[in-house]
């Protein structure tokens, strides 16, 4: 992994302090940790609670609106939706 710029590290803590991202980290961490619970997934696993239908799309936390996928999968989600990020609407 290549080292930040000092600029972008400035970005990054500028973005991570905004209300809207703390709160959705929290309500994310809220469902790993009940999937941690649940045994559906173990600390290191690689994995990340998706949610099926997304938390900026009006989804919930609720366990029927999540399952457990690679990482890899989880962040390349939006570029195989992206008509359902589009600015427009």
């Amino acid at each position: 992994m290549t080292k930040s710029s000092k600029k972008e590290l400035a970005t990054k803590a500028k973005y991570n302090k905004k209300p809207s991202v703390q709160k959705k980290r929290v309500i994310n961490n809220k469902a790993r940790r009940q999937a941690l619970r649940d045994g559906r997934a173990t600390k290191g696993d690689g994995t990340h609670v998706h949610h099926k239908v997304p938390l900026d799309k009006g989804g919930s936390t609720a366990k029927s609106n999540t399952k457990i996928v690679s990482a890899k999968v989880n962040k390349g989600w939006r570029k195989t939706h992206p008509s359902m990020y589009s600015k427009k609407g």
